[in-house]
């Protein structure tokens, strides 16, 4: 058993790395080919509004873009953030025949990042009961830490019932597992009418009030939890995003108020610590 940080008053902040074409609502809207690459691109821009807030990261990174790009590891690495895994093509834990891919894009990203990757997520939040044979993976690898559970339920993902504190997770046990040597970090949520909602990133950071992001935080500060945020790569640079011709609803979700998530997370990255979830642990 790996024994859990003790609260020291920061909080979580994780990038996901992944290009305009990753995003589930989007992928399914693309045709099987090459895409170019943009996003990529903007990751000066990202580490110098790290630098300038003096915040640490962690970019949970999709692996074929170090493959395509692997001078991004050492832009990463030297500026002090920590590089974690994403998959190597943004794949859902449940796609078709993708346990048996999982181990060996372990092993290729391990390669990769010459064994610097202690982290996970699992893309769309899809670690679930049928996909919890991810954690043994992760576990022989040696991994530290999973950040892929979000405890309440979505369409896509969450467990209503999931603890909102750090703790050891086992694929037997995905609530919990004392024995277990790998920490889950659950991401973070809130309460608006009752109802349990996530309020730590993505399309809920651009649509909840800052001021109930804000309660969200204090309450889990009262709570001595540290509060798991995330950001997509293409949130902090929607002006290298691309605008596709998507459904209704998936366009709402993909792009509503996709140009203010980076002013919204400065300001909470003003207010309160963050950093990696590497120098948390």
């Amino acid at each position: 058993m790996l024994a859990l940080p003790v609260y020291n008053g920061k909080n979580l902040l994780g990038i996901d790395f992944e290009e305009w074409f990753h995003p589930q609502l989007i992928q399914k809207y693309l045709p099987k080919k090459n895409h170019e690459l943009k996003i990529i691109y903007g990751i000066d821009k990202m580490l110098d509004w790290l630098r300038k807030n003096e915040t640490f990261a962690t970019f949970f990174m999709v692996g074929e873009l170090l493959e395509k790009k692997p001078e991004l590891l050492d832009k990463i690495i030297e500026n002090g953030h920590e590089i974690a895994f994403h998959t190597m093509q943004h794949n859902r834990l449940d796609d078709n025949n993708f346990k048996e891919k999982f181990e060996k894009e372990l092993d290729l990203f391990d390669k990769l990042t010459s064994g610097k990757s202690k982290g996970f997520r699992a893309p769309t939040f899809s670690l679930n009961k049928n996909t919890s044979w991810a954690i043994d993976h992760l576990i022989e690898k040696k991994y530290l830490y999973d950040s892929s559970i979000v405890p309440a339920k979505t369409k896509l993902y969450g467990f209503n019932d999931a603890d909102v504190a750090p703790y050891n997770i086992s694929s037997d046990f995905l609530m919990g597992d004392n024995k277990s040597s790998l920490i889950e970090f659950p991401l973070l949520i809130t309460k608006v009418f009752g109802k349990k909602i996530p309020a730590g990133g993505g399309f809920f950071l651009r649509f909840l009030p800052l001021k109930i992001i804000d309660s969200a935080i204090k309450s889990y500060q009262k709570l001595h939890i540290p509060a798991t945020f995330y950001i997509h790569s293409w949130e902090l640079t929607p002006e290298l995003m691309p605008s596709l011709p998507l459904s209704i609803s998936d366009k709402f979700i993909t792009y509503h108020n996709l140009r203010n998530a980076l002013p919204k997370m400065t300001k909470l990255i003003k207010k309160y610590q963050f950093t990696s979830f590497e120098r948390y642990l």
